[in-house]
């Protein structure tokens, strides 16, 4: 089933539970290549989620601000983004242009993401694609400027929201996460991927 909300286009159930399986094996192998850490924000305050990446590019953030890295903060290369995550950017989006990011974050049972957009990348034209794997998350969705009106949506495991057009620069966060509600986690928690065109 396919929804939108301000222009963010969420496909309910895209994955099914062998997909989700499948893309939660290749994760492991990225996480065992290049760990989980905690980066800070540029106001030098910890962020409540964990992060690592695949692809050409991983995302970083600290005092200086936030920007797309060449490798891993122990120097370690990226791994390739996994063929099973790399067929949903396929699908929705452009069969020969791929991703050069994917972002993978982890939320705990505390963990949130305020409301903030996507804008460190260089073509804004490209959209960014989001994939929910794990515990609900309650998804918020604002607008082109910082504050107004907002709309919320739960995202379950398989979901995948794709921000394009309108909805490229707005607003979006993670209000909370309803820990243990999916199995597919064994210890609980939601990882988010999020693909992206950098140059």
């Amino acid at each position: 089933m396919k929804i939108e909300i301000r222009g963010f286009i969420v496909h309910k159930k895209y994955l099914d539970s062998a997909q989700q399986q499948q893309q939660l094996s290749a994760l492991r192998k990225v996480i065992s290549q290049v760990p989980l850490f905690c980066p800070n924000t540029p106001y030098d305050k910890p962020m409540s989620v964990k992060m690592t990446s695949a692809g050409r590019y991983g995302w970083f953030s600290d005092r200086k601000g936030y920007c797309y890295i060449r490798r891993h903060p122990s120097g370690q290369n990226w791994p390739d983004i996994p063929e099973s995550i790399l067929r949903v950017w396929s699908k929705l989006v452009d069969v020969k242009k791929k991703p050069d990011c994917c972002l993978i974050n982890f939320y705990g049972k505390d963990a949130r993401m305020g409301m903030h957009q996507d804008r460190d990348e260089a073509d804004f034209s490209w959209p960014v694609l989001s994939i929910s794997l794990g515990d609900d998350c309650l998804f918020r969705m604002g607008n082109s400027t910082r504050g107004g009106s907002t709309e919320s949506l739960w995202l379950q495991s398989g979901d995948v929201v794709l921000m394009s057009g309108d909805a490229r620069l707005k607003y979006h966060g993670v209000d909370r996460i309803r820990f243990g509600s999916s199995r597919l986690l064994p210890k609980g928690g939601r990882i988010n991927l999020t693909l992206r065109v950098v140059d």
